[in-house]
């Protein structure tokens, strides 16, 4: 019997791998289908449609594959900047593309730093007398930001332009910690180190408080002087200090409130819209009402020239997200992942200087560490290294530009955040309320510590404290030696401090105010190439061919449709933040023992969330009530 028993489950076994076999093969077969497709044929006197759907990111995340295939809860979708800006350069110079559409309906945001890099992009677009078109039922600060840009800008008649200005609530869970009799020990250093309020206060102290107003004040004037220098007619500062004026005006019409004000040029329906774009382009090839002669983006991407596969370049490595330990997908920032694909790069010799581009608020010490040593070989061996940050780069995120030959940034750039900290809970209150104690047996004094079930003895307290000094000592060490600056000034402008990259430029914080291109053509000039003609490479992992199937065949219908309506999108907007804080707050309680991380800039920039696998349980009991 044990034979056949042992021959069935052999059965079994070739039948579930021959399954198995057979399902990769159709998958494999559906991938090289769509990768064979022949490129989109861009039709003559037409538009290009940018019908942005979801945020605006540095490194689009890799979707969850459990996710996709069992429909968990949607969430927006992500496009890359640099896909976006390069199909706009690319369509300036293309005789076919006579206009650009901005289909912003779908649209959640992104960091003002990127929008600026696309509203250039636009800039190019229109100097080369080729007209632009907004729409959208909803226009948030970041879809009007990028509305500005554009020639004529429609809004739907039911629609509205609500404007809010950077900033937001943080969550605090000192009371709920107290109730749960959960003791958050914290070491820092820094006076305006942030991220561990949450755990100690109910409200933010006074200095995070006069920090973090000061930098929400700057990107809100960087926002209105973009804007005020696109929209000449719009009044947005009379609009934003005198809404309920201009609405009662407008009989509550929010459409015609915005008119009046200047900030859109028409009022009418997608139909309306679309109706007149086929009278300027002429139809396209369906026989669909609205059709008319365009070209969607993602179409345009696959339609592009062939990319030159040899010579000289300059690798692009991307810092997206939290800062972790060992590896991470795209859109998360590995320290071993990263670090090996600067490694891998070495041994190109098609690779002359290395662009960084940081969109991060940090994370783990050690991670970010391994970056800046990667970087700092390459540097080693001869090889230019400049730093470009997008919307973020702060604490971790300014420990790896420390490696970097010039830093190049945003004026609307969150940087800086130079402090270290350290947060352990412990629970030996938790247990005394349920009438259990610990209690047991040294060697010495730092046996089973840091104990989490008894509480940090002195002696611990004592080293913790001194390695959050210490890490915090190395780090002014670092930008000052990085930035030429003495290590009492870096502590002046450290302690935690965040800035907007304008005022980080005037500090010697970053040497140049600038976006991606501006730093690859400086890393071309140190590697004596050619700025106009150098050829770029994007340094990072390849997703597996399982996952790019399910992305293709599911990736569409695991995204959340932005609402039409403009409170409701407000709303969302403000959950996301909230979701932001919650999942900051589990990584921090679950994360390494010391972290270089701005908690402080999610109340600032309310972009993509991503939960973690497991929160500490506090906060699923907080998140449960």
């Amino acid at each position: 019997m044990a034979l056949i028993r042992g021959f069935w489950r052999f059965l079994v076994g070739v039948k579930d791998g021959l399954a198995l076999l057979f399902l990769l093969l159709i998958l494999y077969a559906f991938y090289v289908a769509q990768q064979g497709s022949a490129p989109a044929k861009i039709p003559n006197n037409s538009a290009l449609v940018l019908n942005l759907q979801g945020f605006i990111v540095d490194q689009a995340r890799e979707p969850d594959p459990l996710a996709l295939l069992s429909g968990a809860p949607a969430m927006p979708g992500e496009i890359e900047t640099a896909s976006v800006v390069r199909a706009i350069d690319r369509a300036t110079g293309d005789k076919r593309i006579k206009s650009l559409v901005l289909d912003l309906d779908g649209f959640w945001g992104g960091g003002l730093a990127n929008l600026q890099s696309i509203g250039e992009a636009l800039s190019r677009f229109r100097a080369a007398k080729k007209p632009v078109y907004a729409f959208s039922s909803a226009y948030l600060d970041d879809g009007y930001y990028l509305a500005a840009y554009a020639d004529e800008v429609w809004l739907n008649p039911l629609g509205a332009v609500l404007l809010s200005g950077p900033g937001g609530s943080n969550l605090y869970f000192k009371n709920a910690l107290d109730k749960l009799a959960i003791d958050v020990n914290v070491f820092r250093v820094g006076t305006y180190k942030s991220a561990v309020e949450p755990f100690v206060r109910n409200e933010a102290s006074d200095e995070a408080r006069t920090a973090n107003q000061t930098l929400v004040d700057a990107l809100w004037e960087t926002w209105l002087s973009d804007v005020d220098g696109k929209r000449s007619a719009a009044d947005v500062r009379s609009y934003m200090s005198d809404l309920p004026p201009y609405l009662a005006s407008a009989n509550n019409d929010f459409a015609q409130a915005a008119l009046k004000a200047g900030l859109i040029d028409k009022i009418g329906t997608r139909a309306g819209f679309e109706d007149m774009l086929t009278g300027k382009y002429g139809k396209g090839i369906s026989d669909t009402p609205g059709d008319y002669n365009g070209i969607a983006f993602a179409q345009y991407t696959r339609g592009k020239s062939p990319a030159i596969l040899g010579g000289d370049a300059v690798g692009i490595v991307y810092v997206s997200g939290e800062i972790i330990d060992g590896e991470a997908p795209s859109g998360m920032a590995g320290g071993k992942t990263i670090s090996d694909l600067i490694m891998d790069a070495l041994g190109n010799d098609d690779i002359k200087a290395l662009v960084v581009r940081i969109d991060s608020p940090g994370g783990s010490v050690t991670a970010s560490e391994q970056i800046r040593e990667a970087l700092s070989v390459a540097k080693s061996r001869g090889i230019p290294v400049v730093a470009s940050f997008g919307p973020v780069a702060a604490s971790g995120g300014y420990w790896i530009a420390t490696a970097a030959d010039e830093i190049y940034a945003r004026p609307a750039t969150i940087t800086g955040s130079i402090g270290v900290f350290a947060v352990i809970p412990t629970f030996n209150r938790t247990l005394a309320d349920f009438g259990i104690n610990a209690d047991g047996v040294k060697s010495t004094p730092y046996s089973g510590e840091p104990d989490v079930l008894k509480g940090l003895t002195p002696e611990v307290r004592s080293l913790l404290q001194a390695s959050v000094e210490n890490i915090y000592s190395r780090f002014t060490r670092l930008v000052g030696t990085a930035r030429g600056l003495s290590i009492e000034r870096v502590d002046e402008i450290g302690q935690g401090h965040v800035w907007d990259g304008g005022t980080a430029h005037q500090l010697n914080l970053v040497d140049h105010l600038g976006g991606l291109d501006d730093a690859v053509s400086a890393a071309a000039k140190r590697a004596g190439l050619d700025p106009d003609k150098v050829r770029t490479v994007d340094i990072k992992a390849r997703p597996s061919l399982p996952l790019q199937v399910l992305n293709s065949m599911f990736g569409d219908e695991s995204q959340e449709t932005a609402p039409a309506d403009a409170i409701a999108r407000l709303t969302r907007m403000g959950q996301m933040r909230a979701l932001s804080a919650i999942s900051a707050a589990g990584s921090i309680a679950a994360g390494p023992s010391a972290q270089v991380r701005c908690v402080a800039c999610i109340g600032v920039f309310a972009g993509p969330v991503t939960m973690p696998k497991k929160l500490p349980a506090w906060i699923d009991w907080f998140v449960a009530k």
